[in-house]
């Protein structure tokens, strides 16, 4: 099994810059071959969305956060990294990270991490 945890959420001003972070423990093979790790968010009322994503070399991001957020992997290949630059109220939600291998049918989900983004 696969745990992975959140941290780094928290209060923020609009126009700051916040650093989520998720690690991945438990079961190492499972680990070092995830093919897809990514950052989710969801905000009241609304349906969780996609935020940014690693895929192999390639990364993608919601049209929302491009140019403001960047995403970034741990060099151990056990973390995924969320750097939030120019934070808008609208970026206020719940993040969830999640990682898994396609391929295998693996897919793991944090509990989730507030960020709430005042103006």
């Amino acid at each position: 099994q696969v745990q992975l945890e959140e941290s780094g959420g928290g209060l923020v001003q609009a126009g700051g810059s916040l650093r989520l972070s998720c690690t991945a423990s438990g079961d190492i093979i499972s680990i070092v071959n995830f093919d897809h790790m990514a950052w989710y968010r969801q905000a009241p009322g609304k349906q969780r969305e996609l935020v940014a994503q690693i895929a192999g070399d390639s990364r993608s991001f919601a049209d929302s956060v491009k140019g403001r957020f960047t995403v970034s992997r741990g060099g151990a290949r056990n973390s995924i990294f969320l750097q939030m630059n120019s934070v808008e109220p609208e970026d206020t939600g719940v993040y969830y990270c999640n990682m898994g291998r396609t391929a295998s049918g693996l897919d793991y989900w944090g509990t989730g991490i507030l960020v709430t983004v005042s103006s």
